[in-house]
């Protein structure tokens, strides 16, 4: 691997081939040459700005040609990267913007009032919008400047990603340029990546499921097709259209196509393969039957460059085997390897330098926690088989003690998800009276589907062990999510009041 990360591999494109395509941006070409002459102006700009090398540059912008090219411009002049979720607003994006203190802050124009009046302290940087004001990104990315600095380094930092967690505050992983290219490079493993490859993207970039795609097409000669957002009703029209070869998913993506109208076009694209994270077992040759698709699984974290195994085989419910640049064991609560077949924490180690984080940003309580001497703990339940596949059983933090029993939530989630009037559904712990917790388990009904709670209750009786049977039941109409389109537990509502209650309704 090319030790100088992946930003040099932009000049050397543009210089060999100008007008090759590097992504479209809803249809519209963006070249190589386009790229490297905007990125390059904004780089400039970023200097005139103040922007310092190691200064950080927080970008709250929706995915468009434009805030790919000052992404590209804060990996030129050394910056570090502060993606931002569109959606944050108040306490959430307040802490966001302190923690990290960007130097300058580049937001969409409809998105100023929540960075205004989140409570953050405004003075301490410079708030640029995408559009429409006299420092606005489009006229920086217009300004025609040629950056001629020498270029970061592949260990230099890159990027700080906060992880979004279903818990507690976001921490900010340390992303390094080598980092990043580790990333694209599982990226083309695990999707089997050749030349001539159209990958779909409809991935917000500040993801590390989007960003781990941008260098893809500098390091082969494959094409982006961006979008602005995933949409289940147009997805395979624009899959179509654009001609894709490779689809990504992420959280409950494969499971909200299957839930769309079958169609005599289910089967008409040119996608080769569809890989990602996620996929329940029970649907795994579901999807690959109905749209002809076979699946590649994969299991990583931002912390360890994205991913970390990948499923070449088609072991049915396996995230597969490491890349090659990281090794996983399965160790228990005293810190020992468990015998195949055993579960127990997934913990990572680095065979190549740098292809594992070295410190979550300004929180060396959290960096202790999970970068020990014997690895870095993911806190993910796995399972390796005698095969060494690993398989992911859940976050060894997304569970609940009922009864002095420990009830996985992706466990129950998996098995109340199976029933035919659910869409999705998400476990959480509340307070119990007697005892450590209860099970609350909020579903979200199919459409035009009503949950009987007694007969859903019964249902999950024949498929559960006594402890693991929900105690409240709840309808809810939609689950916030994040860009992975995971739900955020730690925003639904610890409140039983309103809930359907088994032990009130059944006495059991």
């Amino acid at each position: 691997m090319e030790d100088k990360g992946f930003i040099s591999c932009l000049q050397a494109r543009a210089a060999a081939s100008p007008d090759a395509i590097y992504a479209t941006f809803d249809g519209e070409p963006i070249s190589f040459a386009d790229l490297h002459r905007k990125s390059d102006s904004v780089a400039v700009e970023l200097r005139r700005l103040g922007v310092a090398k190691g200064d950080r540059v927080a970008l709250m912008l929706r995915n468009s040609p434009d805030s790919l090219a000052v992404l590209f411009a804060i990996a030129k002049c050394g910056a570090v990267w502060v993606p931002v979720n569109v959606q944050l607003r108040g306490d959430g994006l307040k802490y966001i913007l302190e923690h990290s203190e960007p130097r300058v802050v580049f937001a969409n124009r409809d998105l100023f009032p929540n960075v205004l009046e989140c409570g953050a302290d405004t003075t301490a940087f410079r708030l640029v919008a995408e559009t429409g004001a006299p420092d606005s990104l489009d006229r920086l990315v217009a300004g025609g400047h040629v950056f001629s600095e020498s270029l970061p380094g592949a260990d230099d930092l890159f990027a700080l990603n906060y992880t979004s967690g279903t818990t507690g505050r976001p921490k900010g992983v340390c992303v390094t340029h080598r980092m990043l290219r580790y990333a694209s490079e599982g990226a083309m493993l695990c999707s089997d990546a050749r030349d001539g490859d159209v990958f779909f993207v409809w991935e917000p970039l500040y993801h590390i499921g989007g960003a781990q795609l941008i260098p893809i097409p500098l390091l082969r000669d494959v094409r982006l097709s961006m979008v602005q957002r995933f949409s289940a009703s147009r997805f395979w029209d624009d899959v179509r259209e654009c001609g894709a070869t490779q689809i990504h998913y992420l959280g409950g993506v494969l499971q909200i196509l299957l839930k769309q109208p079958e169609s005599a076009r289910d089967r008409d694209h040119k996608v080769r393969v569809a890989w990602g994270g996620g996929c329940p077992r029970d649907i795994w040759r579901a999807f690959e039957e109905r749209f002809g698709i076979p699946l590649r699984e994969c299991y990583g974290m931002t912390e360890s460059s994205s991913i970390t195994t990948f499923n070449a085989t088609g072991v049915l419910g396996s995230v597969g085997m490491p890349v090659p640049w990281l090794s996983v064991e399965i160790l228990d609560d005293q810190g020992k390897p468990v015998a195949a077949g055993a579960s127990g924490e997934i913990v990572v180690h680095p065979r190549q330098e740098g292809a594992v984080f070295a410190a979550y940003f300004r929180n060396e309580e959290a960096t202790a926690k999970a970068l020990r001497p014997n690895g870095f703990h993911t806190g993910d339940l796995g399972m390796l088989d005698a095969s060494d596949n690993l398989y992911f059983l859940g976050r060894l933090t997304d569970s609940v003690r009922v009864k002095g029993e420990n009830v996985s939530a992706f466990e129950v989630e998996h098995v109340a998800g199976g029933h035919p009037l659910v869409e999705d559904c998400a476990l959480i712990g509340v307070k119990a009276e007697v005892g450590e917790q209860e099970i609350k388990l909020f579903i979200k009904p199919k459409a035009g589907a009503d949950i009987d709670y007694l007969s859903f209750s019964d249902w999950l009786a024949q498929r559960l062990a006594p402890f693991q049977n929900p105690r409240y039941l709840a309808v809810i109409d939609d689950f916030e999510r994040t860009p992975s389109q995971r739900i955020m537990k730690h925003r639904l509502p610890t409140s039983v009041e309103g809930s359907w209650d088994r032990l009130q309704e059944t006495g059991r």
